[in-house]
């Protein structure tokens, strides 16, 4: 049985955080909040929460042991696009483009 948790409208870019799921994918859950938590990424802070989430639902259902959870699949999507606009030379501008990411965590027994 699988418990899966999505953190949605992330103020962060999803390239961002790519590289922070990559090092936990596949690892033991508690190797990967150790992971995560010395990890000096901004996006292993939001990473941590959603994996801790994960967790307390699973101990929360009562079918599964805690202790023997793996990350079995971390995706990170891309979310909504605010956009902005920069003045620029001449009376131009530019767009600057404020990504948001979607993290999608999937934990499962050994």
């Amino acid at each position: 049985m699988e418990i899966t948790v999505t953190t949605r409208h992330i103020r962060i870019a999803p390239r961002k955080l790519r590289l922070v799921s990559d090092l936990i994918r596949g690892e033991m859950v508690s190797s990967a909040m150790n992971t995560l938590k010395f990890t000096t990424k901004r996006g292993a802070k939001i990473m941590y929460k959603t994996l801790m989430s994960a967790v307390a639902n699973a101990s929360n259902k009562g079918t599964m042991d805690v202790e023997s959870l793996y990350v079995k699949k971390v995706s990170v999507d891309e979310g909504s696009t605010m956009k902005r606009h920069m003045p620029r030379a001449q009376g131009r501008a530019t767009i600057i483009r404020k990504r948001m990411s979607h993290i999608n965590i999937v934990l499962d027994e050994k």
